[in-house]
């Protein structure tokens, strides 16, 4: 790539994200970002791992997720505010940046709000290709907000999943979700209550928005051969299992400095022991061992999914023309001559103003 070329960073707006996922169609866009996520997962140790930094208000949450793999770096800004869906704004929105390690220089900047609901649904089916029982075609989603349409064609695409059990306390949710899926090879169940909606599901995802230790599941509603992808976790403070699931469970979790202080099992103490998600695709350590067992993927989010995306992303754009060129980082003639780069662009004003 040329200097002048490095100087031009590629942006992807929402409305240019929503163009390449449509051109890619959304099934095969989420098994190939799962390729990226599974890739990344087994070079896990080569990856910088640190968790996310938030600044926590009464409001929500902001934070930083950051990661490199030595060659790459990349970063999520992102925020969690449950309270904005009432006041007509999205509970999570996001932007990232995958730079270039040896020169610092950004190399793409991108919308993540679209990009991360299809990067943890595509995360949350990874995991499932190693815990879920065999065979498994029903699943129950709680929660039917704006991850549920992700979650059931990740599963779809990846296990092939085509039955769904819906269940939100708002009826509208619900009938949303039906809509939206309506024509993508389901067969869909609005349920009344949580317990209505795990009856005869192998898989249950519990998807809810509210920051707050809430108990969506309790231990009477999970039989023997459950997996359960708690997908809603994402801060201290806000749960969705009883303990008592947890202590019948084989938890994965995907960083667990972060999951301890984010996720369901911040329930249990520091050192109730857990697997972590990248040994088990590694082949380090095994995944669901028998029919009767219950696995729970306690997935949080973490940076390297990201950092996934980003690179995902960055690649389809090769042959993709879904993106604008933005003049983000400055370029004297010599590279300690930034004033005079200003005192340039003054003189070339000037001349404008006076033809």
């Amino acid at each position: 790539m040329t200097k002048t070329n490095l100087n031009i960073v590629p942006f992807v707006s929402v409305d240019h994200m929503m163009k390449l996922v449509l051109s890619i169609g959304v099934e095969t866009f989420l098994k190939e970002l799962a390729d990226y996520v599974e890739e990344d997962f087994r070079r896990w140790e080569r990856f910088d791992k640190t968790p996310r930094v938030a600044s926590h208000s009464i409001d929500g949450v902001i934070e930083l997720m950051p990661t490199s793999d030595g060659t790459l770096y990349g970063f999520k800004y992102v925020n969690g505010h449950p309270k904005n869906m009432r006041e007509g704004l999205q509970t999570v929105t996001a932007f990232g940046v995958l730079a270039d390690v040896g020169s610092g220089y950004p190399m793409l900047l991108t919308e993540m709000t679209i990009l991360t609901a299809l990067r943890t649904a595509a995360t949350s089916a990874v995991a499932a290709k190693y815990l879920v029982p065999k065979n498994a075609r029903t699943m129950a989603i709680i929660g039917n907000g704006a991850q549920s349409e992700f979650q059931a064609l990740a599963f779809k695409a990846l296990l092939g999943v085509d039955r769904l059990r819906l269940y939100d306390i708002d009826r509208v949710a619900t009938e949303k979700c039906m809509r939206n899926l309506d024509g993508a090879g389901f067969e869909i169940v609005a349920c009344g209550s949580v317990e209505e909606a795990v009856e005869g599901a192998s898989i249950i995802t519990t998807v809810t928005a509210d920051k707050a230790n809430a108990t969506i599941l309790t231990d009477n509603m999970v039989g023997s051969g459950i997996h359960i992808n708690a997908v809603g976790g994402d801060c201290p403070g806000k749960t969705e299992l009883h303990a008592d699931i947890l202590h019948r469970s084989e938890i994965f979790v995907e960083y667990p400095p972060q999951t301890r202080i984010e996720g369901e099992i911040q329930q249990l103490p520091a050192d109730y022991p857990v697997k972590e998600l990248w040994e088990v695709i590694a082949g380090r350590t095994q995944g669901r061992t028998d029919a009767s067992q219950i696995t729970l993927f306690d997935s949080v989010g973490f940076a390297t999914e990201d950092f996934s995306a980003l690179r995902y992303v960055r690649d389809k754009l090769k042959d993709k023309p879904f993106y604008e060129q933005l003049d983000l980082l400055a370029d004297p003639d010599e590279p300690r001559d930034l004033y005079g780069m200003l005192l340039r662009c003054e003189k070339r004003l000037k001349a404008e103003e006076e033809a």
